[in-house]
């Protein structure tokens, strides 16, 4: 018997070598019966335009298990941003969740008792690469990537905090940094 999974929380950062292939997934996983599920119910039923929110799907009628609640961190405002977030990064989460179970991640045999809500980033720079020219194939790859990386963090809880602690003073924010080097 598998110990209860109430919540559990990760994030993760994967990035191609095009500043739009970047996936930066935050979730939170936990058992439907628990305050994942009630929160997961609650943000399917109380839709917010430009934050639409859709399952995880294989494809139409295919959804995968976990339910995957795909919240978008960036209003989306474009016909063909939302094509390509409800097209390729929604596949792409869908395989990595099937991944992270077949790779033991998340028990198989919890599958139907967990939720995740998958806050997706997919960068609003990717519309301004012309039509025919978004690498679809490399960015199914890396928020699929992200996917398994996320749940991954999330279920082994890492970082742990004993790292956390060794490494706070070498660990400087990416965009602090900027800041501090005058570059913003």
């Amino acid at each position: 018997m598998n110990p209860r999974i109430g919540l559990r929380t990760g994030e993760a950062l994967v990035e191609g070598d095009q500043d739009y292939l970047c996936a930066e997934p935050e979730i939170v996983i936990g058992e439907l019966d628990g305050p994942v599920g009630t929160a997961l119910a609650t943000l399917l039923g109380d839709q917010v335009k430009g934050h639409t929110r859709v399952f995880a799907i294989l494809n139409s009628d295919v959804q995968v298990r976990p339910a995957t609640l795909m919240v978008s961190k960036v209003t989306v405002k474009d016909p063909r941003y939302t094509g390509i977030l409800m097209g390729t990064v929604q596949a792409a989460i869908a395989n990595g969740v099937l991944d992270a179970v077949r790779a033991g991640d998340i028990p198989k045999e919890m599958a139907n008792d967990l939720g995740i809500i998958y806050s997706v980033w997919l960068d609003p720079a990717i519309l301004n690469v012309p039509v025919g020219h978004v690498d679809h194939a490399e960015l199914f790859r890396i928020h699929r990537e992200a996917t398994v990386k996320v749940i991954r963090k999330a279920m082994r809880n890492e970082p742990s905090i004993d790292w956390l602690l060794e490494q706070q003073a070498s660990v400087t924010h990416y965009f602090h940094q900027l800041g501090l080097d005058g570059q913003l």
